[in-house]
């Protein structure tokens, strides 16, 4: 895969991914990704994104503040 923003190989791994909400503050760990081999953009796959949306949209109505989920261990 190449880097939608300086089109350089990726390299597939994981990172953190961090949403900021008014009422909330959602941190998922270990979510698959590409990984640009030269700027670090990271590039979510579709279905990626999808369980993403619905991991905060759980978050929202389950916790006040801050919710911290491990990507391989949630239930979406």
């Amino acid at each position: 895969m190449k880097c939608i923003s300086c089109g350089a190989n990726t390299v597939s791994g994981t990172t953190t991914d961090v949403t900021d909400l008014e009422s909330c503050l959602v941190i998922v760990r270990k979510v698959p990704c590409h990984k640009c081999s030269e700027c670090d953009e990271v590039i979510y796959t579709a279905d990626v994104v999808k369980r993403l949306e619905a991991i905060t949209a759980a978050a929202i109505t389950a916790v006040n503040e801050i919710a911290i989920v491990d990507y391989n261990n949630i239930v979406a």
